[in-house]
């Protein structure tokens, strides 16, 4: 095994006189003549592209980090994904070690091959106080990765509210709020409230809708209620309907969100979703008692006992019952 493997397996075991053994390798050959001994390269990558630094980052070792690149280790060094040791940092949470690499210059904007930067990572795991700092770097939160979502997405996609709390603090968050800085048109198109929407996480769209987001925006899906009622989301559907949520919108397909419930979903949360559309659209569902028909009226309704017809006025409703 060659003195690169051996620095990154040391990194790997945390063996941190093994690294200072090696990297003081380093500095002793910067005295000698070129050539007179192999210098060790502290950037070499393994073959998933990770060097010591790398494995540094990720592991969260100060004291590693720190021997790294006082060692010339590059702090932007990107792996086979395009992932810098800033990402790994900022995926595991570990507030010194990102500090750390900030201060060494580390860009905090560098996307990876999914166009990831770091403060997506930081904000889908939720963690806090990395995204903070990130933020205070210049982290720019209205970034979108190839999945087209920003970390503001998925903090409320995930349901990350103290992070979510804290990007929509952002000025830069308007923006997104107001819907802004995507394409309507991307059939990938989304919105933080869609996202919050789809996955059930009230709070966060309860944090949504105090910092005012568009509660009646729409995708190609619909608005954020179509997406609740897919999912079967109840609470949702009745924290939006609360909100104000506009139950008659349809979306690309000319469907309603109870039109989505009645065809899609056969769930036990749909039976009462499907009442709490119902009730907040002024329609009802109702079976005939008895036929009806006006002879003198071709244009007349012609109804026959048991018929399930739909009702828009509930006064109308007096020749049938309820489904």
């Amino acid at each position: 095994m060659g003195r690169e493997q051996d620095l990154i397996l040391a990194v790997k075991n945390g063996d941190v006189t093994g690294v200072q053994k090696l990297v003081a390798k380093v500095k002793a050959t910067k005295t000698k003549l070129l050539g007179s001994t192999k210098r060790l390269n502290v950037n070499y990558q393994d073959a998933d592209g990770f060097s010591a630094l790398h494995h540094a980052a990720l592991g969260g070792s100060l004291e590693l980090i720190a021997l790294l690149l006082e060692a010339q280790a590059t702090v932007d060094i990107k792996d086979s994904n395009g992932m810098r040791p800033l990402h790994y940092a900022a995926w595991q949470g570990r507030l010194e070690p990102v500090r750390l690499l900030l201060r060494a210059s580390a860009a905090v904007n560098a996307a990876s091959l999914d166009g990831q930067i770091p403060l997506h990572l930081a904000a889908q795991y939720g963690h806090y106080e990395v995204s903070e700092m990130l933020l205070q770097h210049q982290s720019n939160p209205c970034l979108v990765n190839k999945a087209k979502k920003t970390p503001l997405d998925l903090a409320c996609e995930f349901g990350r509210l103290k992070v979510a709390q804290l990007l929509l603090n952002s000025h830069l968050c308007v923006a997104l709020l107001e819907g802004e800085a995507k394409d309507p048109c991307d059939p990938n198109y989304t919105t933080p409230l869609h996202l919050a929407a789809k996955n059930g996480h009230r709070e966060v769209i309860r944090q949504l809708l105090r910092a005012g987001i568009e509660i009646n925006r729409q995708t190609k899906t619909g608005t954020a209620l179509h997406e609740a009622a897919l999912y079967g989301k109840t609470e949702v559907v009745r924290l939006l309907l609360e909100g104000g949520v506009d139950v008659n919108i349809r979306n690309t397909y000319n469907q309603t969100a109870l039109d989505i419930v009645n065809q899609f979903t056969t769930s036990q949360a749909s039976r009462e979703i499907k009442q709490l559309l119902r009730e907040a659209s002024g329609i009802l569902k109702v079976r005939a008692l008895k036929d009806f028909w006006n002879l003198h009226d071709p244009t007349a309704l012609n109804v026959r006992a048991g018929d399930v017809i739909t009702v828009r006025d509930p006064k109308q409703a007096f020749l049938c019952k309820y489904k």
